[in-house]
This record gives C-alpha cells, sequence and structure tokens, in this order.
C-alpha cells in the first residue's frame, strides 16, 4: 500500500459544501476520497494536455520552423475564417 501523508487545505464554503454533498450521497466514502479522485482527474488533464503538446504541437512547430513559408499570414487565416463560417448552414446559428 502507497504511503499515506496527511495535508491540511483551506477551501472556499462553496467547495468544501460540495465535497460534503459528493459524500452525504453516498459516491465518496470520505472528503480525502473526493480529494484524490479531483487529483487524478487534474493528472489525466494535465497528461493528455502534455500528450498533445508533445504528439500534435511540437511537430507542427518543428514543421513550421524547416519550412517556414508554409504558414499563413494572419489575412490569410481571417479570409479561410470567414469562408468556413460562411459556408456553414444558416440552422443552429446564434441569432439565426
Amino acid at each position: 500500500m502507497a504511503t499515506i501523508e496527511k495535508r491540511t487545505v483551506s477551501l472556499p464554503a462553496d467547495q468544501a459544501r460540495y465535497i460534503d454533498e459528493l459524500v452525504a450521497r453516498g459516491g465518496y466514502a470520505s472528503a480525502s476520497e473526493v480529494v484524490r479522485a479531483g487529483l487524478r482527474a487534474l493528472q489525466e488533464r494535465d497528461a493528455a494536455v502534455e500528450r498533445w503538446l508533445r504528439e500534435e504541437v511540437a511537430p507542427v512547430y518543428d514543421a513550421m520552423q524547416a519550412d517556414p513559408g508554409r504558414g499563413l499570414d494572419a489575412d490569410q487565416v481571417g479570409k479561410a475564417l470567414r469562408a468556413h463560417h460562411a459556408a456553414r448552414p444558416t440552422a443552429g446559428r446564434r441569432g439565426a
């Protein structure tokens, strides 16, 4: 079993109430269990961001460094975005 270290944390009242509600509903056995689940979710999110940066962002950055001419300037990006949005169906658009 992993070594357990005790910590004392301060929380805003709404977060403390939320933890208490989760425990009261029976989804968690204790406040510590809620906090551990939250930390696991944060670790998973951070790992997903790291993977995205490593697997998707870094290769594109490297490709742009190797061949800057393949990039678009701000005007080209703006035109492409306007064309993309103009081609979308109007149903479901806000204000349409």
